[in-house]
């Protein structure tokens, strides 16, 4: 498997060598300028990072958009394989991501040797693989897919095309279940949807009987059952800001309450919760690695960054050219989600 992030060398500064008064976001500021860098941040980033973003959304869909820029730098607030589609779509550009740990636990589920094992046991089939993947299994693929994308995609595929799905087996379920497609899936999961708790959700919506269950089709079935919108992280921001009520439970990432409090003040958003009874599992802990300080630090060392090998790079970027011939909307569209 290829290490697409390089680490800054010796003479990067660190926050113990800053002075304990320096003004982290003026710093942010006069870098973004001095550097032509946009600031990218996907909606599951704390809002303190949303809050200076020049672009907030789902991961495809800000790749698009900085790739579509001038900018000479993209500073990637999210995790490692949002930061390698930035790279992939603007090879020209530095893509700088706050933490280099900042991973996900889909992409960690499937490295590239064993998917390209369970690929070869079905020669027959096309492979979809979600955009939730390395740089490595997006080559391996025939096209990438999103949340919002998939089900549209694969109606367009004849009912007899067998087809490979692949990370996340919920989102595959979801999808052979809408589609009527018998699918061979990937076994992976998302860390933070796999932990929603049917019996505690059924105890939370008792307790808010008027409040309106949107949830990310990553969620298993036993949440999927309950809800009355199932989308990706923008579909369900334009639900529950667009919909009449006053209560919505949200089965995804809490950090997209963030944008739907700015979108609708007047109404209130409550996190579905976990097997404890909180809302403690709604938190990616990958995504949470980023904050402020080191998004100043990966601006001004211009690291950790990706580089991806061209071929690579190539190999990567045909399934997601081929995704944009397949989407039913046109490429500069909000058409698609992670």
């Amino acid at each position: 498997m290829i290490n697409t992030i390089v680490e800054a060398g010796g003479e990067a500064v660190t926050m113990n060598s800053l002075d304990p008064f320096f003004d982290i976001e003026e710093g942010i500021a006069r870098l973004r300028q001095e550097k032509n860098a946009i600031i990218l941040a996907h909606y599951y980033q704390a809002p303190e990072i949303q809050d200076i973003a020049d672009f907030i959304g789902d991961s495809l869909d800000l790749s698009r958009k900085a790739a579509e820029t001038d900018a000479n730098m993209i500073v990637f607030c999210g995790v490692k394989f949002m930061a390698e589609c930035a790279k992939i779509l603007s090879p020209e550009k530095i893509v700088v991501l706050p933490d280099s740990e900042a991973g996900c636990s889909l992409e960690d589920s499937c490295k590239p040797d064993d998917f390209r094992k369970f690929r070869d046991k079905f020669p027959d089939h096309i492979v979809l693989s979600y955009i939730n993947s390395s740089a490595e299994v997006k080559a391996l693929s025939d096209i990438i897919v999103t949340s919002s994308n998939a089900k549209a995609i694969i109606d367009q595929f004849p009912i007899d095309q067998k087809i490979i799905f692949g990370p996340d087996r919920h989102l595959g379920a979801y999808l052979a279940k809408e589609t009527g497609r018998n699918m061979e899936i990937w076994p992976g999961t998302c860390v933070v949807h796999e932990q929603f708790n049917e019996r505690e959700l059924i105890k939370l919506m008792v307790n808010h009987p008027n409040a309106t269950l949107a949830a990310h089709p990553e969620c298993p079935e036993s949440i999927l059952k309950h809800a009355d919108h199932i989308g990706s992280t923008r579909s369900i921001l334009e639900y529950v800001t667009r919909t009449d009520g006053d209560e919505f439970i949200i089965a995804t990432e809490q950090q997209i309450i963030h944008q739907m409090q700015l979108a609708s003040p007047d109404k209130t958003f409550i996190t579905a919760p976990g097997a404890d009874g909180t809302c403690n599992c709604a938190n990616c802990p990958f995504m949470a690695l980023n904050d402020i300080e080191k998004l100043y630090l990966a601006m001004l060392n211009e690291a950790p960054h990706i580089e991806i090998p061209e071929d690579l790079r190539i190999a990567a970027l045909a399934p997601l050219q081929k995704m944009i011939e397949f989407s039913p909307l046109a490429p500069n569209k909000n058409s698609t989600a992670a």
